[in-house]
């Protein structure tokens, strides 16, 4: 894919600090508030690229041409862009036998968050939808994936049938009617998503302390999350575990409320997979480390794609002893797989190929390599118009009302040293672009909070999302949808929807609603500006 830089000169000019001023008047200098040079360089010096274009969410870092990766980086591009298929060998060869997306570029379109849906299609680019299924008590159903499949190969089927998954978009009211006290009006929507029970291949269970028991259909719950743009995940796992843990004992201090799963008296609770590295990464803090979270995760268990670290499928025991059983599946497998033909009982050959944990590697370790040289090697977009009066209110008022607690403007990286719990990458590894001591503007604490939304997430708590480079998703993406199941449409949307009686950001709310509808649109432009 053709990249376009485009570079624009910096405004070297400092604007004078004010903390204090009641005056509405944007033109006023006193209601300006400084603009560091460093502040443009939303992932730092060797994170950031200038570029205002529909490619901005596409390209490498300066620590990437400095590494002479970009031919690497290249590679791994189209290992993201490129649909994987059935073949057994060849290029892009693996896919199945069961899936999530057959790539990449359908959750992340154009490398962004994902879009808005009124129907789920696996197939429809910029469906970014994560089915979340569990029973009443938000435990995930261990007869599905964490990630539900949708899409299968011959002669296998989804677990799921996706065609008679419904979302049904609902208004919603809140306790001010929508409505600011100058009359200014706002819509807010959510998902409801439902799933009958004859699209199940599977039946519906959970275990519960080694306990398998079955979930009646009713109980089940079915929520969305979206997937976040993919650029900057390199820098946030660049941030050291020291500082991270700083934030949360900073935090635990002033009284905020912390998920007592993560976090609780000063020490972690949970860590990734007992590693003692902090989880950093998805809504649900479920991955730590780049190296074995999020995308390094993704090219695995969307496609099924096996190679020499995760030599096993991402399918669960319960759907190999039903597709072991089912008539129509043992009729045309030895078919599609004449090579699994190794008992001579046809059941026990679907079920142990399912269930194998040695199968042949389908992306080579070179492949893998530049895939993770892309992954962290994506840069961040500048930010944009700083010096403009009206973003530069907005800023002054984001930071007064409290945004800011959550939505934490800067990091400084540590020495980046490489971690991977997985063994693929060694500490500290030089195969890849690495980001030490650069201050990263993300806008986002790392920590989860809870904001108490109509049809909440999973558990309730969300970490706090980044704000940078989401200015661009309209022109990137042609949506600008944020939240976890885009059911915002619009920044004001956001932001509204965090007003809950209950919320960790009601204070903000409250702040927020009391400005005037300049001063709320100077707020808006500031968030679109990061």
């Amino acid at each position: 894919m053709k990249k376009i830089y485009i570079l624009y000169a910096l405004p070297l000019s400092l604007i004078l600090w004010s903390c204090n001023d009641d005056n509405n008047e944007i033109s006023d200098p006193a209601n300006t508030v400084e603009v560091a040079d460093e502040e443009w360089y939303s992932g730092g010096k060797l994170g950031t690229v200038f570029n205002t274009t529909s490619f901005a969410y596409e390209q490498p870092t300066p620590a990437i041409e400095n590494a002479g990766m970009a031919q690497a980086f290249k590679f791994g591009e189209y290992l993201f862009e490129k649909d994987f298929n059935e073949n057994t060998e060849g290029a892009f060869c693996g896919l199945g036998p069961v899936m999530v997306r057959r790539g990449c570029l359908y959750c992340h379109p154009n490398y962004g968050h994902g879009k808005r849906q009124t129907e789920y299609s696996a197939n429809t680019m910029g469906n970014g939808y994560l089915l979340v299924v569990t029973d009443e008590t938000d435990t995930y159903l261990s007869s599905l994936t964490g990630m539900p499949q949708t899409l299968a190969t011959q002669p296998f089927k989804a677990p799921i049938d996706e065609t008679q998954i419904k979302i049904q978009w609902l208004g919603y009211t809140d306790e001010w009617g929508n409505t600011f006290d100058d009359g200014e009006r706002y819509d807010l929507i959510y998902p409801e998503v439902t799933i009958p029970a004859e699209a199940y291949y599977v039946p519906l269970e959970v275990t519960k302390n080694g306990v398998v028991t079955t979930v009646p259909h009713e109980n089940v719950l079915v929520r969305l999350e979206s997937t976040i743009g993919v650029y900057g995940t390199g820098l946030l796992d660049a941030i050291s575990e020291d500082d991270i843990k700083a934030e949360y004992l900073k935090q635990e201090s002033y009284g905020v409320s912390l998920n007592p799963a993560i976090f609780a008296n000063g020490e972690w609770v949970k860590t990734y997979s007992n590693t003692g590295k902090a989880l950093r990464y998805t809504y649900g803090l479920s991955r730590g480390p780049l190296q074995d979270a999020a995308g390094a995760n993704a090219i695995w268990n969307i496609t099924n794609v096996t190679r020499s670290n995760r030599r096993y499928n991402y399918i669960t025991d319960t759907y190999a002893v039903v597709s072991s059983q089912d008539p129509e599946v043992q009729r045309d497998f030895y078919r599609y797989y004449p090579e699994r033909n190794i008992t001579g009982n046809v059941e026990t050959d679907i079920y142990n190929f399912l269930m194998a944990k040695d199968l042949p590697a389908e992306m080579s370790d070179d492949d893998y390599m530049n895939f993770m040289i892309w992954h962290r090697g994506l840069a961040v977009p500048a930010a944009r118009d700083l010096d403009n009066p009206v973003v530069n209110k907005g800023k002054k008022l984001f930071n007064e009302i409290g945004c800011a607690t959550c939505h934490k403007p800067s990091w400084t990286t540590g020495d980046d040293v490489v971690c991977d719990p997985s063994g693929f990458f060694k500490e500290g590894d030089d195969r890849l672009p690495r980001y030490p001591h650069q201050k990263i503007w993300p806008y986002t604490d790392m920590v989860q909070h809870r904001m108490f939304m109509e049809n909440d997430i999973r558990t309730g708590w969300c970490r706090t999302t980044p704000l940078w480079g989401r200015g661009l998703s309209e022109m990137v993406t042609g949506a600008s949808d944020r939240l976890h199941d885009c059911r915002a449409r619009t920044v004001m949307e956001a932001i509204m929807w965090h007003g809950n009686a209950r919320s960790d950001a009601r204070f903000s709310i409250d702040e927020f609603r009391k400005l005037s509808k300049e001063e709320r649109d100077a707020v808006v432009s500031f968030i679109e500006s990061i």
